[in-house]
């Protein structure tokens, strides 16, 4: 029954999503390795976003105390698949629920408001399908465009240092070629909406930031 009250709220645009337009949701995407965490960094400095990495989430998740997600989420990460998307949305969703809970100051936190940004999400087109509606809006997508080259060589230098058990040469092959079947169909969707920013993430961070930070604050 529900699902028929959403498909005619939906049909008369009353379907409400969990946090209403006053939030802000900007996806960053862009393939392993592409440096988003490090933009992500940045712009939290520059614009007070609070930075939510799917990954980091679901990595987290995997390693906590009694949860019922934790073995699925191992196997993914290991084989270099995707996440069901109710457990990828089902984290994102309580993290934006905490962030706002906390009432945070500053530009863009005040009145119920909030400014997100979500990494390494949505890596399949049925998970922008399910945010977009149970969640929130996207207000854009940042999408850092490189070579799988340049990629391959951050990923392997990474390694050395990061411990993460995806950060070899197997499982990022892998994680390239989900990334090219499953999350680049998402980029040329949201491409179609006019809300996507490409920035070539070849060049040095000063230089990415530098773009970067002047394509977001024309969006703020």
């Amino acid at each position: 029954m529900p699902a028929i009250i959403d498909k005619i709220a939906d049909a008369l645009h009353l379907h409400k999503t969990a946090f209403d337009s006053k939030v802000t949701v900007i996806f960053v995407l862009g393939g392993p390795g592409a440096g988003k965490g490090t933009q992500c960094a940045r712009l939290v400095q520059d614009f007070g976003f609070c930075h939510l990495s799917a990954g980091d989430l679901l990595r987290a998740e995997q390693h906590r105390e009694g949860s019922e997600y934790g073995q699925l989420i191992q196997t993914c990460i290991k084989e270099g698949t995707i996440v069901p998307m109710e457990v990828t949305v089902k984290l994102l969703k309580n993290a934006m629920a905490a962030a706002l809970a906390e009432h945070r100051s500053g530009e863009g936190w005040a009145d119920g408001r909030g400014r997100f940004l979500i990494d390494g999400f949505p890596r399949k087109m049925d998970q922008a399908e399910m945010f977009e509606h149970d969640v929130a809006k996207a207000t854009a997508v940042l999408f850092f465009s490189t070579t799988e080259e340049v990629l391959l060589q951050r990923l392997l230098e990474r390694g050395k240092t990061s411990g993460r058990e995806d950060d070899n040469a197997e499982s990022i092959k892998k994680r390239f070629n989900t990334y090219k079947d499953q999350t680049m169909p998402v980029i040329e969707h949201y491409e179609k909406l006019g809300k996507v920013i490409e920035i070539d993430s070849s060049e040095s961070i000063d230089e990415v930031h530098a773009k970067t930070k002047s394509a977001v604050a024309k969006l703020l």
